[in-house]
């Protein structure tokens, strides 16, 4: 039986293994089959076909018969599909429950600890990295809102703004409560429009042609500025650059500062 690559690689996204894989869309094209036809369908070992058989029987994939010889029973694909559904939320709940258990725990305490012990020994030089690929891009940027204490400062551009209010809105919300004060900079267009209504009690906004960059500066000495233009990378390439910096982040400051006296409030944009 031949099964199209294409269609053998996304069937991993159920969880399955490559030999599972195979040995699980041999039963589909069968029925009901025994540990040796589908080994040989499938091209698979025998000395594995049975180990394999029984995760998939496990997995809730398919239905050992009874009776000899041993034969497996496919159960049909939708159920299949409400099965692995039913188990990742399973799974993810216990995975949540437990992060927040250790959250609550003395175990959090003691990994700051080591962190900021560990901190506390590089060199201010030595904090910097790379960050490639916009979702880690995002959750690093929600990092540094996170840890803000005094003052956020954003440059992006259009359709970077609408990512970036969908993905950071609750850690900018959490920075405001605690009393940072947060401007951004943007071109203010009909894509913007609507990111912007719902971020307006949360962050100061002003609308500028002139810079054409993304960047962020939190509390006057950290820096994630991207290098790429993104409306010509795709997210997985996205890079952007963290720095923590005081000297040239006071530079970067006034750079802001001066084009934000410039730019002009939501709804007074050329």
């Amino acid at each position: 039986m031949l099964v199209q690559k294409q269609l053998l690689n996304k069937l991993k996204d159920f969880g399955l293994n490559t030999y599972e894989t195979k040995l699980w869309t041999a039963l589909l094209s069968r029925g009901v089959s025994t540990a040796g036809e589908l080994s040989d369908i499938a091209n698979v070992p025998r000395s594995r076909s049975y180990d394999v058989l029984e995760s998939l029987e496990k997995k809730g994939f398919i239905v050992m018969k009874l009776g000899k010889p041993i034969k497996y029973l496919a159960v049909p694909p939708k159920e299949v599909i409400d099965r692995v559904k039913k188990r990742v939320v399973e799974d993810a709940k216990q995975q949540s429950e437990l992060l927040e258990g250790i959250g609550n725990s003395d175990v959090l305490g003691e990994l700051t600890l080591l962190y900021d012990q560990g901190v506390r020994l590089v060199e201010p030089t030595e904090l910097s990295g790379s960050i490639r690929g916009r979702s880690s891009i995002y959750n690093h940027l929600g990092m540094m809102i996170n840890n803000a204490q005094q003052s956020i400062v954003m440059v992006t551009t259009p359709t970077d703004f609408v990512r970036k209010v969908e993905a950071i809105k609750s850690a900018l919300n959490r920075a405001k409560d605690r009393g940072v004060k947060l401007k951004i900079l943007t071109s203010l267009t009909t894509e913007t429009k609507k990111a912007a209504e719902q971020i307006k009690k949360i962050a100061e906004i002003r609308h500028t042609d002139s810079l054409s960059s993304r960047f962020c500066i939190v509390d006057g000495k950290e820096i994630l500025f991207m290098l790429l233009d993104d409306t010509k990378v795709h997210a997985s390439y996205d890079t952007g650059v963290w720095v923590s910096t005081p000297y040239f982040a006071s530079s970067l400051s006034a750079l802001f500062e001066s084009e934000w006296k410039q730019a002009s409030p939501p709804g007074k944009s050329a």
